[in-house]
């Protein structure tokens, strides 16, 4: 039975991980390690009671004593890590960003190389690696193209995909990184790609109180989208499912114009009978999405077996619904801050 250990595993992509693991007879033990300790998130997938298989762990990913006296003790078999700062953090705090996004990355490749049982790491990179889109003349950019990131949280996760291979080099430990652009759904809630998240949360809170609440796209242009059970699913089953060496790879998503996700969005409210609550829109002015788009995922689905891409249509209409259960509960947390 294998032991995980996943770092930003009471998060957005964290929390939908560990559902998806815990479904899995392979995994007999998994200890989630946050900085924050709290559990809310992981709370809507899992509800109140915790699955006996969890345990839990506060540490931040930047101190490299902790790490080292830690994960010993732990001795785990597979190690996801995706605990890092995201793009406003990164924005706001450059110094505290690069110690975690880059200094807790190379601590925990550092105390992995002296695991004896550790027998895959994956990684969670981002499309922030690559540069703006009017770069690539490709209709899709696959993984070898030119890399360019057009912020520090970019660069960050670049440095990380180096290390990552520096440590397999070094350990012939099976490794693999995945490149994340906008995941949308039940419990994203921070990041600069959090907005199209928002959106749907507005209406829904506008459903359960009776008010319509405006909601402004702070981005234009196209946007490549990732389901937020698809994405769990990809971190779970590139951990467990058999595969050797190391590979960077885009995860499976699909690439519209955000004015398209927007229709498609109060198409599938009025189908929910959310219709009259839908006031979304493109800000006046608003720059061009900072993150590439149309991205190839022809490698990571010859790769892995049975990965799923949900429809935008589907992943929408199933939010809208959970994000309506929730407004109603009260417990739907909201805010406009997505840049």
């Amino acid at each position: 039975m294998h032991t995980i250990f996943i770092t930003g595993g009471t998060g957005c992509i964290g929390s939908v991980t560990i559902y998806k693991l815990l479904q899995s007879d392979q995994v007999g033990k998994i200890v989630v390690a946050s900085r924050s300790g709290n559990h809310e998130t992981l709370k809507l997938w899992l509800g109140e009671e915790m699955d006996p298989r969890l345990e839990f762990i506060v540490l931040d990913v930047a101190d490299y004593k902790a790490i080292s006296e830690i994960l010993p003790k732990i001795n785990p078999t597979h190690i996801i890590h995706l605990g890092a700062y995201q793009s406003p953090d990164c924005s706001r705090a450059h110094i505290r960003g690069m110690e975690i996004n880059t200094g807790g990355t190379m601590a925990l490749f550092d105390a992995a190389e002296k695991l004896a049982n550790l027998k895959r790491f994956v990684f969670a990179s981002s499309a922030a690696v690559y540069g703006m889109r009017a770069m690539y003349p490709e209709s899709a950019i696959r993984e070898d193209a030119r890399l360019a990131p057009p912020n520090h949280y970019g660069i960050w996760k670049l440095a990380g995909e180096h290390l990552a291979r520096l440590f397999h080099d070094n350990t012939d430990i099976p490794t693999v990184c995945l490149r994340i652009n906008t995941t949308y759904g039940k419990g994203r809630d921070k990041g600069k790609t959090s907005a199209p998240t928002n959106g749907l949360k507005a209406i829904a809170i506008g459903a359960a109180t009776g008010a319509k609440i405006p909601f402004e796209m702070p981005y234009g242009g196209r946007e490549n989208y990732h389901f937020v059970e698809d994405v769990g699913t990809h971190f779970a089953e590139c951990a467990l499912q058999d595969f050797d060496g190391f590979g960077a790879f885009n995860i499976k998503g699909e690439t519209i114009p955000i004015e398209t996700f927007l229709s498609i969005v109060e198409e599938e409210a009025y189908k929910l009978g959310m219709g009259e609550f839908t006031d979304l829109s493109v800000a006046e002015g608003a720059p061009p999405n900072l993150f590439v788009s149309d991205l190839s995922h022809d490698k990571i689905e010859r790769t892995f077996n049975n990965l799923p891409l949900t429809s935008i249509a589907d992943g929408i209409r199933i939010s809208l619904q959970e994000f309506l259960k929730m407004a109603t509960n009260g417990v739907l947390k909201y805010s406009v801050e997505s840049s």
